[in-house]
C-alpha cells in the first residue's frame, strides 16, 4: 500500500441543529437544502470511518445519528459536546453551515486557538447577520488556519471588500496596522448527479401528467417563489410571453412555464398566478409544490430547458442552476452572482445580461435597513427592483432554445457533463477535504494571532459574570467560609425542591445531585467544615462546579455560610 492510499482522509466535527438540515420544512431555504446535500454528500464521499458531531445536547446528537442513519450511514457517530470548545481537537476541525467564525474562535481562544481549525460558508451576505459576522472576522481571534468557504467568485469579491472597508476603519478609529483573516478559497455547493440523471420513462409519464404535447416545450423554474426576495417573475413572463407571440406568427409550438416552489403566504401566491395570467397569457402556467420530492422530480423531469433570473442580492450562488445541469437541461439565467461561475454562456445554456445603478445610489436603502425602518425582506426587495434585465434579450434567447431542439440536446449535454466533473459531491467533498489539510499544516507552523497571555480574559465581550459583576455583593466565597447544613437538610429534601419550576431549570449548570447529597450528608454527619475543607476530596472535573454549587446550596436554605474569622 502506497503513502496516498493509506493517508488517512480529512475529518471535520460538524457543528449540528437540526434546523439547519431540514428540507421537510414547510418554509424550506437554500441553505437547507444546501445543508441535507453537504451532509448526504460528505457520508458517500467523505471515506472518514467517524462522523463527529457537536452539538448542544446528547438529544441533538440523537437526532442526528437517526438523520444520517436515515441517509444509510453505518459507521460509528461520535456526540461532541458543545459545551466543550475544546471537543473538536480529535477530527482538527469544526465545520458550521454558516459564516459564524468570530463566535467560535472566540470560544477556541479559551481553551487553546491551535487546537482546531475553523471552517464556515457563505450563504448569503445580504443580511445585517451575515453583514456584522463578516466585519467581525478581523476583530475575533480568527486565525490564517480558518477559513470561510465562499460558494462563488463574485461572494468572495462582496467579503474582500466589505473587510477592506472595516479595515479601514479600524485604522481610522484605533490606528490599527495588523489584520488577521481566515482563508478565503472559492469552493461550490455540490449536487448528487446521479438523482437527477435523465430517465426517458420517467419523463414520458411526467409531461403526460402535466398534460405537454410532444412538440411543446416545458421551461422550469424551481425555487423559492418570491418576488421581493428570490427572483422577481416580471423578465421571465415578458419575455416568455413575446416567445410565444412570435411562436405564434409561424403556428409553431406551445411554451408551458413550470414553476415548481413554494410561497410564503397567500399574498405572495395571488401575485404569482395573476401576474402570470397578465403578463404571459399566451404561456400555459404551472405550480407545483417545489417542497413536495414526487411533484419536484416530476417537474425535473418533464421540463425541455431550465431558467433563473436571480436579480436579488441575497443570492450568492444559485443551487438549482446547477442541479438543472445535472438534469441535463441547458440554462437560460440571468448573469448575476454564482451564475457567473456556473453556467458557461454558449456552452450550457445562456446568461442574460444584468443591470443595476452606480455605486452611491443605494447608501438610503441600506441606511433605512440599518435603522430598522425597512425589513431584511424590504431592504432585499427594495434593492433588487434596481436590478433591470432586459425582457427582450430574454425573449430573443428563449426561442434560441424553444426552436431549436438539437441546440437544447448538445447545451443538455454539455451542462450535464460540467455538473458531473465539477459540481457533483464526489468532487466537492474531495476540495472541502483538501482544504482541511491545508489547514491543518498552516496550524503546525504559522504565526498565531492575539496569542491569550496569563490571567487575561479569552473574550473581553463575554467575560465570566462573576468577574464583571465582582463589585456587586458583599461578600465574595472564599476557602475560609465556613459551611453548616441546616437541620433536616438532605439530598431528599434537595429532590423535592427541584421538583419546583421555580428551581428545577437551573438543572444544567449546577452540581450532580449525588455530589450535593453527599456534601449534605457529610455535613450532618461531621458539623461544619470550611469550604477548602469540604472541597479537599472533590474530583478535579468538578471541583470547580461544586464550588460554585456551596452558593446555590444556601440559596435554596439547604446550607447556612458563615464569615471567616479575622
Amino acid at each position: 500500500m502506497n503513502d496516498a492510499t493509506a493517508k488517512t482522509p480529512a475529518n471535520a466535527a460538524i457543528f449540528y441543529q437540526p434546523e439547519g438540515y431540514d428540507t421537510s420544512r414547510q418554509k424550506l431555504m437554500g441553505r437547507h437544502a444546501a445543508g441535507e446535500g453537504f451532509l448526504k454528500g460528505f457520508l458517500r464521499w467523505s471515506g472518514v470511518d467517524t462522523l463527529y458531531c457537536y452539538a448542544a445536547t446528547k438529544e441533538f446528537g440523537g437526532h442526528f445519528q437517526r438523520l444520517v442513519g436515515s441517509f444509510g450511514n453505518k459507521r460509528p457517530v461520535r456526540w461532541l459536546d458543545e459545551r466543550d470548545a475544546a471537543s473538536p481537537k480529535g477530527p482538527g476541525t469544526l465545520y458550521l453551515p454558516d459564516p459564524s467564525l468570530a463566535a467560535a474562535a472566540w470560544r477556541r481562544r479559551a481553551v487553546g486557538q491551535r487546537l482546531y481549525s475553523i471552517t464556515g460558508i457563505t450563504h448569503t451576505t445580504a443580511s445585517a447577520g451575515a453583514m456584522d459576522w463578516i466585519t467581525g472576522l478581523l476583530s475575533a481571534p480568527v486565525q490564517n488556519w480558518d477559513a470561510l468557504i465562499c460558494t462563488s467568485s463574485v461572494v468572495r469579491d462582496t467579503i474582500d471588500l466589505v473587510l477592506n472597508e472595516q479595515a479601514d476603519y479600524l485604522r481610522t478609529r484605533l490606528g490599527a496596522t495588523r489584520f488577521t483573516r481566515p482563508q478565503l478559497p472559492i469552493i461550490p455547493l455540490g449536487v448528487d448527479t446521479e438523482a437527477f440523471a435523465p430517465d426517458e420513462a420517467k419523463r414520458a409519464a411526467a409531461r403526460a401528467a402535466l398534460g405537454l404535447g410532444a412538440d411543446d416545450v416545458a421551461i422550469l423554474f424551481v425555487g423559492r417563489l418570491s418576488f421581493h426576495a428570490k427572483a422577481h417573475p416580471l423578465p421571465m413572463y415578458l419575455g416568455l410571453e413575446r416567445a410565444a407571440q412570435a411562436l405564434a406568427k409561424s403556428g409553431s409550438r406551445k411554451i408551458h412555464l413550470i414553476q415548481a416552489g413554494w410561497f410564503a403566504n397567500d399574498f405572495i401566491d395571488n401575485a404569482f398566478r395573476s401576474g402570470a395570467a397578465q403578463f404571459c397569457p399566451s404561456v400555459r402556467a404551472h405550480f407545483l409544490d417545489g417542497r413536495k420530492s414526487d411533484l419536484r422530480n416530476q417537474a425535473w423531469a418533464a421540463a425541455d430547458l431550465f431558467t433563473s433570473l436571480s436579480d436579488n442580492f441575497q443570492e450568492t450562488f444559485g443551487l438549482t442552476p446547477i442541479e438543472a445541469m445535472a438534469a441535463g437541461l441547458p440554462g437560460v439565467v440571468s448573469d448575476w452572482n454564482g451564475y457567473k461561475d456556473t453556467v458557461r454562456d454558449g456552452i450550457d445554456g445562456f446568461r442574460v445580461p444584468t443591470l443595476m445603478p452606480r455605486a452611491g445610489l443605494g447608501a438610503d436603502l441600506a441606511d433605512r435597513h440599518a435603522a430598522g425602518i425597512d425589513t431584511y425582506d424590504l431592504y432585499c426587495g427594495f434593492s433588487s427592483q434596481f436590478v433591470a434585465i432586459d425582457p427582450n434579450a430574454v425573449a430573443k434567447t428563449y426561442l434560441k432554445l424553444i426552436e431549436d431542439g438539437d441546440l437544447r440536446r448538445k447545451m443538455g449535454a454539455a451542462a450535464r457533463a460540467r455538473a458531473v466533473d465539477t459540481f457533483d459531491w464526489r468532487v466537492v467533498v474531495q476540495r472541502y477535504q483538501a482544504l482541511w489539510t491545508e489547514l491543518a499544516e498552516l496550524r503546525k507552523a504559522a504565526d498565531e494571532s492575539a496569542a491569550r497571555q496569563a490571567g487575561e480574559a479569552a473574550n473581553p465581550a463575554r467575560l465570566d459574570p462573576f468577574v464583571s459583576f465582582t463589585s456587586y455583593p458583599s461578600e465574595i466565597l472564599s476557602e475560609q467560609h465556613v459551611i453548616a447544613a441546616t437541620p433536616g437538610a438532605d439530598g431528599a429534601r434537595l429532590q423535592t425542591l427541584l421538583q419546583s419550576p421555580l428551581i428545577s431549570f437551573v438543572k444544567p449548570v449546577v452540581p450532580e445531585l449525588d455530589d450535593c447529597a453527599r456534601i449534605l450528608a457529610d455535613l450532618q454527619r461531621r458539623g461544619p467544615m470550611s469550604v477548602g475543607d469540604l472541597l479537599a476530596d472533590a474530583p478535579d472535573s468538578r471541583r470547580d462546579r461544586i464550588e460554585r454549587g456551596l452558593v446555590w446550596l444556601a440559596k435554596l436554605g439547604l446550607v447556612q455560610i458563615r464569615t471567616p474569622r479575622s
